[in-house]
């Protein structure tokens, strides 16, 4: 399964007057079947100090938070280092290269998008999106930093409001995280 393939969600991050804020949406689907409306998709890790979201796999998304965190004990909390090893790690391990799914990371001053494929990725406008509809919240939230006074988190709820009503893989059951 490619990035591109992962549907069934929608996870956006970002950074903004110093707040790091992440969300969710809730929707679980497995074909053409909604089997939940409101799993957590987004956790805080690290002693509460770094943010991810999952698209993908949920049993795969909790063993790479399990891994990611690991990687930022060993790294004594360095993100960008934390991340390439665990996108390494998941790359060359046999078992790992079989996890199917996407981590968003934010941390108090960055944010990454990791894939199996072996990619860490710091987006130029510092928001991260991923899932089916992170594409539509990645613009709602593009047009709302740029045309408005909203909070980091005002935004993030309204990217995903939009994003649930064009893409049928997400729901309006929102679950966000902030780093205070």
């Amino acid at each position: 399964m490619g990035e591109n393939n992962i549907k069934s969600t929608t996870v956006i991050g970002l950074i903004k007057d110093g707040k790091a804020v992440i969300g969710s949406d809730g929707q679980v689907t497995m074909g053409n079947t909604v089997m939940k409306h409101g799993a957590r998709k987004v956790r805080k890790i690290f002693n509460d100090q770094v943010l991810v979201g999952f698209a993908g796999a949920t049993s795969d998304a909790f063993t790479l938070f399990e891994r990611f965190e690991a990687k930022l004990e060993q790294y004594k909390g360095n993100l960008v280092r934390a991340a390439t090893e665990l996108a390494k790690d998941w790359r060359t391990d046999k078992y790992l290269r079989r996890l199917e799914a996407l981590l968003a990371v934010v941390g108090k001053d960055k944010t990454l998008i990791i894939s199996g494929t072996g990619d860490v990725i710091e987006p130029d406008d510092g928001i991260v999106a991923i899932g089916s509809g992170g594409q539509y919240a990645l613009v709602a939230a593009r047009m709302l930093l740029k045309h408005s006074k909203l909070s980091a988190k005002d935004i993030i709820k309204e990217s995903l409001l939009q994003a649930s009503d064009i893409c049928i893989f997400t729901n309006n059951h929102i679950t966000i995280e902030e780093l205070t």
